[in-house]
């Protein structure tokens, strides 16, 4: 555990509840306006990012996920779900702790339909690689 990381010290992150565990990983979870329902599956030991978890912590992870599920199929009733884990800061992760990202999604957003890969695909993100 590190002091100063919120994903192991739980309150450091206002409102943030431990919602499901089991021996290797938590269901994090903290109020959302938008991404309603929506939450995180943290290994209990510091790992800085996914590549770092154990194999333990990994079927942990997908067990735990299975059970998050179920949680929020009963609770919100979501038409789909985005699944996914930001890695390094350039790859969007801001929490140096891996964790998963669970996020139920509902046919009547804005913006239902768009997958993860979305905006990473528009024009807009197209590097600027000068070719010899």
């Amino acid at each position: 555990m590190m002091k100063d990381c919120p994903l192991c010290q739980l309150e450091l992150i206002k409102q943030q509840q431990l919602v499901i565990r089991n021996e290797h990983c938590i269901f994090l979870q903290t109020p959302q306006e938008v991404l309603i329902g929506s939450g995180l599956i943290v290994p209990i030991q510091h790992r800085e990012t996914v590549f770092d978890l154990t194999e333990e912590e990994w079927s942990s992870t997908f067990s735990l996920l299975h059970k998050v599920k179920a949680h929020l199929d009963e609770k919100h009733q979501p038409q789909g779900y985005n699944i996914g884990w930001n890695c390094h800061s350039v790859g969007g992760q801001h929490i140096m702790h891996a964790h998963l990202h669970v996020i139920p999604r509902f046919s009547d957003e804005p913006y239902a339909g768009k997958g993860i890969r979305h905006w990473l695909k528009s024009s807009a993100n197209k590097r600027n690689i000068q070719t010899p």
